[in-house]
């Protein structure tokens, strides 16, 4: 296992992140490419906060834990309502509230941190979390790993 897998909180990378899209829009206004009405921005963070709460609704209704530094405390796979669509609809919404907030600064430079975003998730939140739970959980997870996309 690395050093970064699993330590830091999903929640706060998010915060980094919209602090550091924040900081370049503020920094680097020349890259400030358009302006757009403000519900660009506000559809895809709200529909982002929907996604991640559905998720969290759906962990809470089995039981099971939302702490996402310690997946081995799952004692449930989860596979119904939102769940069926995608393995991760928590991280899922965080993506869509950064791009939402990304296009509300209309910041070209701000949209660079989602892939950072996305690309740091991968590595260090969900193989390490689907490795656990393989573990944990056997056939019926590396089942519903092959039926249901990692993000959407």
């Amino acid at each position: 296992m690395n050093a970064w897998e699993l330590k830091v909180p999903p929640v706060a990378l998010v915060l980094v992140c919209g602090l550091l899209m924040g900081g370049m829009a503020a920094l680097w206004p020349a890259a400030t490419l358009w302006a757009v009405p403000w519900w660009w921005g506000a559809l895809p963070i709200a529909l982002g906060a929907g996604v991640a709460l559905a998720g969290v609704l759906a962990f809470r209704r089995a039981a099971t834990t939302v702490n996402p530094t310690t997946p081995q405390a799952s004692s449930s796979v989860v596979t119904t309502g939102i769940y069926a669509h995608s393995r991760n609809p928590m991280y899922l919404g965080f993506a869509l509230a950064l791009l939402g907030w990304g296009l509300w600064l209309g910041h070209a430079g701000s949209l660079l941190v989602l892939p950072a975003f996305v690309l740091y998730m991968n590595r260090f939140q969900i193989v390490p979390e689907e490795r656990m739970l393989a573990q944990k959980f056997g056939a019926p997870y590396t089942c519903y790993l092959q039926q249901v996309r990692r993000w959407l």
